[in-house]
């Protein structure tokens, strides 16, 4: 298959070692942020919640308020920036192992991963500086604001609807284990491919349920004209925690997340970059 001009000078881009090198490191912090964000949700569970917000950005927080904390921050961005040059490359010329519709599908999903790993090194670098991380209240206030404008309502709604579909896809995306093509099984031991599915499923479908959770409660904020309830993941599992069984279901999506955080550590080894 021919390149374009544009295609071929991405492709010769994404080959960069440093890129790489970079790119597997970010895996780590992203591991990082998630284990982190696992302990959180473990915390909410039992009812000790340390007051930050049990999402990724109460995760940067609390690594912030460690001894040199706020410098892994620091890596931690640079890392997820790099993953996000990465996959913004993927999605200009990338995947070529693919044809027809599932090379569109694959681009188009490079390009939404790459606004999340540009958000999370955002997040980490506001982190580092001493601004905050945001969280729960800046998404109750954003929702507040957007609330009170013409169509507010309705483009919050979309939202909400838009983050639940993210949480069904990642449902799907961990049970039907699609993840296992980015990863470069033929280098791995039959133990670590074994472990690398079941972390991965485990790790895709626990966000995945957290996911829809919160995108249902921004849908449920706009229909009641409640920001309060549009406190994204962390409202989440909060409202997980109220239900019947509440706690254990609650800690066992908090360990598939840690599944997820284990399985970055295992992709910055062995995914595709």
């Amino acid at each position: 298959m021919s390149l374009t001009h544009a295609e071929a000078t991405a492709a010769r881009a994404a080959n960069s070692r440093w890129l790489e090198l970079l790119a597997r490191a970010g895996f780590v912090g992203y591991g990082i942020v998630h284990l982190l964000f696992a302990w959180l949700a473990l915390q909410i569970a039992f009812g000790r919640s340390s007051g930050a917000s049990g999402d990724q950005a109460g995760a940067l927080s609390t690594l912030a308020d460690e001894p040199l904390g706020r410098f892994l921050c620091a890596a931690i961005a640079v890392g997820l920036l790099a993953m996000a040059v990465w996959q913004a490359l993927e999605a200009a010329a990338g995947h070529l192992a693919e044809r027809g519709r599932r090379r569109v599908v694959e681009r188009l999903t490079s390009a939404g991963r790459t606004l999340v790993y540009l958000y999370f090194a955002w997040l980490a670098w506001k982190v580092f500086s001493g601004a905050g991380s945001g969280g729960a209240d800046q998404q109750e206030a954003l929702t507040g604001r957007l609330m009170t404008s013409s169509g507010g309502r309705w483009l919050v709604g979309l939202a909400g609807l838009v983050l639940a579909a993210v949480g069904v896809g990642l449902v799907v995306y961990g049970w039907r284990k699609k993840f296992v093509r980015h990863l470069k099984t033929g280098e791995m031991t039959p133990r670590t491919h074994t472990l690398a599915r079941r972390l991965g499923t485990a790790g895709y479908v626990a966000k995945g349920v957290a996911y829809g959770i919160a995108g249902l409660l921004v849908v449920v904020a706009a229909l009641t004209y409640d920001p309060q309830k549009a406190r994204g993941l962390d409202a989440a599992l909060r409202l997980l925690r109220e239900q019947s069984y509440g706690p254990l279901l609650l800690s066992l999506v908090a360990l598939g997340i840690a599944a997820f955080g284990v399985y970055c550590f295992l992709q910055s080894r062995y995914r595709k970059v």
